[in-house]
């Protein structure tokens, strides 16, 4: 697991000016228009047990970091599709991706085999395959979120298409679990409008 500090210095501060210093451009694309594309940022070695993910709502990507030699590098980035709605989870069934507390991450609490579950967006499609290769079930006061995949909804990246998950392209939630992911990973979901957190400075 990250050390204690990390772990407060990742979620503490909520939001930065504008002006911060990004490595990467938010994405301007919406959905049907994917504009950003999965990218690994380093191949060096890092204590696995000591990475974590970070969820942008802003910026429509999936981040991971670990520390490497003492420093907390970004590994590698994915698009993602998150909730219809905007704003703080509040009940079952509102359409929006839940945001952690500062200092308190969720958590991956199970890596499932998805490839066989279907669902019924409601759309006219049916009871269809919808969940890619896994399913990273996530700690947190709502129960059926996780991360996955995007099975016959590959055209929503990035943008807001979802019930509440975050889906990432089918391909991208096979190596973020073959890759990076593990049982007990924290998990950062930041506000709509949130910034940089002081180390993705």
């Amino acid at each position: 697991m990250i050390a204690t500090a990390l772990l407060l210095m990742a979620c503490s501060g909520s939001k930065t000016d504008e002006g911060s210093k990004s490595a990467e451009s938010t994405p301007q694309s919406v959905a049907g228009t994917p504009k950003d594309a999965a990218k690994v940022y380093t191949d060096a070695k890092f204590d696995q047990s000591k990475s974590f993910i970070v969820i942008s709502k802003k910026e429509l990507r999936l981040y991971v970091y670990a520390d490497i030699n003492g420093d907390t590098t970004r590994i590698a980035h994915f698009p993602v599709c998150l909730s219809r709605n905007k704003g703080q989870k509040e009940k079952a069934g509102d359409m929006r991706t839940p945001e952690s507390e500062p200092g308190k991450p969720f958590t991956i609490k199970q890596i499932q085999n998805a490839s066989d579950w279907h669902h019924d967006f409601g759309d006219g499609r049916g009871d269809i395959l919808a969940y890619g290769n896994w399913f990273l079930r996530l700690e947190t006061p709502f129960s059926g979120i996780g991360i996955h995949g995007s099975t016959n909804n590959e055209n929503t990246f990035p943008g807001r298409d979802s019930e509440g998950c975050i889906r990432l392209r089918d391909a991208d939630i096979i190596t973020l679990k073959e890759n990076y992911a593990y049982v007990g990973m924290p998990v950062i979901i930041k506000a709509e409008d949130q910034g940089p957190l002081p180390f993705e400075k």
